[in-house]
């Protein structure tokens, strides 16, 4: 018999997508040179890869981990310890690569502790690395020749001999030496959902108990996906000990496994790329905000609650919703009940954050006095009337919102039945 040719045609569009995502992240440091701009576009893209880890036990295999950092913590540490052996001259490796030992080391530890992990599912998986992340977080506390104790480990990623004239020493290199980890970790990543692994992780995720009836071992699976996810992780704490150039028990920490599942979740943990907006929302909130409000964690946390309560899909679902829409010619329909939201929204946010930042200056800045800036102007945070102005502000906000909010539903409702009736009467002609 001869064999048989098939055609398979190129994907135009997942083409342009990877080619313009290689595009933008190279030319993003040409349109924000500064020298805060290009740190937070480096630790973005190192929570990017983070994120999109995470988002393969999570969204992907159905794990909800709580000791994630753990595994990125560990990479960033071994990766230290490689700047320090590379700069002492006992390891001969480019430190364009040492990320790979973070992620090696990742992986290692994936192996460890997903056996442990993996043997139970749900809740009790939940459970296991919650415990498992704090013990690493003890022993990084425990054990200071290796993790340095609480100043942790610091090093210079200027170490060795310059490849091509590359020191890393100015931002700018490390931005790019992040970026084009970034943008390999995020093709191997996307390529591993497509792999047979990839698809039964999918399948253990809706039903485990199908997957079981028709012969593959669950526990298995779930197993390799974390050591997977691991190894990338590890990467990413490689990308941070290289951009940091410290690493401390912090690394390891829940918080820093908090915040990779706020930023999933956020993004949209059933799309690929939605922990990509999660970690660059993320990243926003706690570098850029943090510069200027020592709320930041609160807008985070309110916005995180918004985003469940009204979003529960992610930003990432909020745009296909709205490109569903827009493809069918109806998006003129939502132009006022958005337009409605979004002012009320703003509306309730400024009193929110008035009420927020006066409560902070004088709980926090009392010794400073009652006297602060609020949206550039003068003000007393300890004058009645300024509070009674926020307290009309919110009230009226909240109010409006509410209102818009239920008329936006009444309307996005009625676009989605449209939409409904033309693909029954689509169906119907065909």
């Amino acid at each position: 018999m001869g064999e048989t040719v098939r055609f398979a045609p190129i994907n135009v569009g997942r083409w342009f997508v990877w080619g313009a995502t290689a595009l933008l992240m190279t030319v993003l440091p040409l349109w924000f040179s500064s020298g805060f701009a290009i740190t937070l576009l480096s630790q973005m893209g190192v929570m990017v890869v983070f994120a999109l880890s995470y988002n393969m036990i999570f969204g992907q295999g159905g794990m909800l981990s709580f000791g994630h950092a753990v595994y990125s913590g560990l990479g960033a540490f071994f990766a230290i310890h490689a700047l320090n052996w590379i700069g002492a001259g006992e390891l001969r490796l480019p430190v364009s690569l040492v990320p790979l030992v973070g992620g090696l080391a990742g992986a290692l530890f994936g192996v460890v502790f997903g056996y442990v992990t993996t043997k139970k599912a749900g809740t009790p998986f939940a459970m296991i690395t919650l415990g498992i992340g704090e013990m690493v977080f003890a022993a990084s506390l425990m054990f200071p020749a290796f993790f340095g104790g609480e100043g942790g480990i610091s090093s210079n990623r200027v170490a060795g001999e310059p490849f091509l004239g590359i020191t890393f020493g100015p931002g700018i290199e490390v931005y790019y030496l992040i970026a084009a980890w970034c943008f390999a970790c995020m093709v191997a990543m996307f390529a591993f959902t497509h792999t047979p692994l990839g698809r039964i992780a999918n399948a253990v995720r809706d039903n485990p108990e199908r997957a079981e009836f028709i012969g593959y071992n669950t526990q298995r699976v779930r197993f390799f996906v974390l050591t997977v996810a691991a190894f990338f992780a590890g990467i990413a704490g490689g990308l941070s000990a290289i951009n940091f150039e410290i690493v401390t028990a912090e690394n390891v920490s829940a918080l820093r496994s908090g915040g990779v599942l706020l930023a999933t979740f956020i993004g949209g943990a059933m799309f690929f790329f939605g922990p990509i907006l999660g970690a660059v929302i993320y990243v926003f909130f706690a570098v850029a905000l943090s510069d200027y409000t020592k709320a930041w964690q609160f807008y985070l946390g309110v916005f995180f609650v918004a985003m469940v309560m009204y979003a529960p899909g992610g930003v990432a679902s909020l745009l296909l919703m709205n490109l569903r829409v827009a493809r069918y010619r109806l998006f003129r329909r939502l132009r006022d009940p958005y337009a409605g939201v979004l002012l009320s929204g703003l509306t309730l946010l400024v009193g929110v954050v008035m009420v927020v930042e006066m409560s902070y200056h004088l709980t926090l800045n009392f010794a400073a006095g009652s006297k602060m800036r609020l949206f550039g102007f003068p003000v007393d945070s300890a004058a009645p009337e300024i509070w009674v102005l926020a307290a009309g502000v919110l009230a009226a906000g909240a109010w409006s919102f509410e209102a818009m909010r239920r008329y936006f539903v009444r309307e996005w409702g009625a676009v989605q039945v449209a939409i409904e009736e033309q693909l029954q009467r689509e169906a119907g002609v065909r």
